[in-house]
This record gives C-alpha cells, structure tokens and sequence, in this order.
C-alpha cells in the first residue's frame, strides 16, 4: 500500500510517501510560500506516484467540520497569507483517493503515541515550538477536537521581567506563547537565529520561562501522562534541563505525581527522529480510507 503524507509547515512542506506500516519510501520538500505557488507543486508531486490515500497534518488554524462550507481550509493566521485558503480540495479534486486533514502537530502527536515518545500512554501533550508554536493533545487514546482543535500557542502567559521585547503575534502581541517564543521571535528580540545565541544564558532562560509557562498551564488542565516537545528551537541541548527545573519551580511542589518525580521521563523529545507528523499523517490516511 502506498500512503502520501504531508506535513504543511510555516516554513516548508515536506511531502512522502509511506508504506501503511509508516515506513518512509520516498520524502522531498519545498519551501513554504503563497498558496498559488505551493499548493499545486505539492499536488502535482503525489499525483506522480500513485498513492492510495493522503494525510495531511497543516499549520492552522484549519476548518475540521466537514460540514462547514469552508471544511479544509486554513481559517484566520497569523500566516496572512494563507488565510482562508483552501487545502484539501484541490488534493480531492486532482488525485480522487480519500484525504485526512487535521493539524500538523495533531499529526506530530498521534505519531508520538502510536510510535515514539508518548507511546503506552493514553493521554499526552505534543508541543512543537519553531516558526509558530502547536500544541497536539491525546486524550483517552483519540487526538483532541472541539469548536476547532487546540491553539496551544496562543495561550496566554505573563512577561519574564527581564523580558522588553514587544511580542510578535499579529493578534496577541506579547500576551501568548507563540508572541514571545517562537523562533522567529528569538531572532527578532535577540538579532541572531537562535543556533547563533547558544552561549547566551539569557535567551534560554528567557525562552525556558515562556515554554514552562505553557507546561504548567497544561498539567492543570489537561493532566496528561506526558509531554514531547518537539520543533526546531527544542534542538538546543541546553533548554530542555532549564524547561524541566523551572516547570518544577512554578509548581511549587503542587501536586505531587509520580510523573513529577521523574521530570526528566515526563517532559521528554520525540523519539521519531523529526519524522512523527508524516507518521501520524499515515495513521489518519489509514483511518480515512476506513471512514
């Protein structure tokens, strides 16, 4: 069986085709631009190879009701450029074969459990933290939807007070996560990409803060039995320590879990070398061809 999987990031597509067993056959990508210019490339590639299903795991917001009008769009973004842009027609409409669509770190989180990090849990939390900050959620086993899926990155959160930077999302400013610690943020507060500021402690103490922030959020909402924290900024080896002491320290010693206690277990990376959306994209294609 031949399954297309797309993972539809702000900054590049990555596009592959997989065995239904999540092996990757063949993968490629292009740079993420305008819908005109990105969309029909990224069609035109799986129409080539002959695929049974696709899943698609998009940078949102999307529209997941089907039976809204504008079911397969990305909705309002802070990406304005892909605001109210259709994805998954022109896929239907090109290729005739049953198309997945959720969020693309839904799909880093469903890779996650069945796969990698989260796997033997039942309820997790994927946080991908890089050109815009996602939050993926399982819970009892299934990924999480409501009035729309979860905008983890937007959660709001209180300034570090040696913090000056003004924020970078177009809606919240310097109010959410994603305004305050997002790559592009590092780079647009500090001047150089956060791979050039790795000797500077203040970054990651700043940027520990602003992710612990959203953690400690999430524990008393969500209470789930880990977190995965995944996207091009986690690839800094000295965050994750920082991250983990300071969610401790916020907590305060409330509660008190097993979970806790094991910090380092509980608060991990993925384990599916950066390759879980396309995985989690197989396992939604495979799910849509049941539907």
């Amino acid at each position: 069986m031949r399954i297309g999987a797309l993972e539809g990031g702000g900054t590049k597509m990555v596009l592959a085709v997989c065995t239904e067993t999540a092996e990757i056959l063949e993968r490629t990508s292009i740079p993420t631009t305008t819908p005109a210019e990105t969309i029909p490339q990224m069609v035109d590639w799986f129409a080539k190879r002959d695929v049974e299903a696709v899943g698609i795991g998009f940078f949102g917001p999307i529209q997941l009701d089907r039976s809204a009008p504008d079911y397969g769009n990305v909705t309002r973004t802070p990406k304005l450029a892909w605001t109210n842009a259709p994805v998954v027609k022109p896929f239907q409409e090109a290729l005739g074969v049953p198309i997945a669509f959720d969020t693309d770190v839904n799909a880093a989180a469903l890779g996650e459990a069945a796969f990698g990090a989260a796997r033997g849990t039942e309820n997790s939390v994927y946080i991908t933290i890089g050109t815009g900050i996602g939050m993926g959620v399982i819970s009892n086993g299934e990924v999480v939807h409501g009035m729309m899926h979860p905008e983890g990155g937007h959660i709001l959160i209180r300034r570090n007070p040696k913090d000056t930077y003004k924020g970078r999302c177009p809606f919240h400013g310097d109010r959410c996560l994603e305004g305050m610690a997002c790559g592009p943020a590092i780079e647009e507060r500090w001047g150089k990409k956060a791979y050039d500021l790795t000797d500077n402690p203040d970054v990651w103490e700043i940027e520990a803060d602003y992710i612990a922030q959203g953690i400690v959020d999430m524990i008393y909402i969500l209470s789930p039995e880990k977190f995965v924290l995944g996207g091009g900024v986690m690839h800094q080896e000295q965050l994750m320590p920082l991250v983990r002491a300071r969610v401790l320290e916020l907590l305060n010693g409330y509660p008190q879990t097993p979970q806790l206690a094991d910090i380092d277990h509980y608060i991990v990376r993925p384990e599916l070398n950066d390759n879980q959306a396309l995985i989690g994209c197989v396992q939604m294609a495979l799910s849509e061809m049941k539907r």
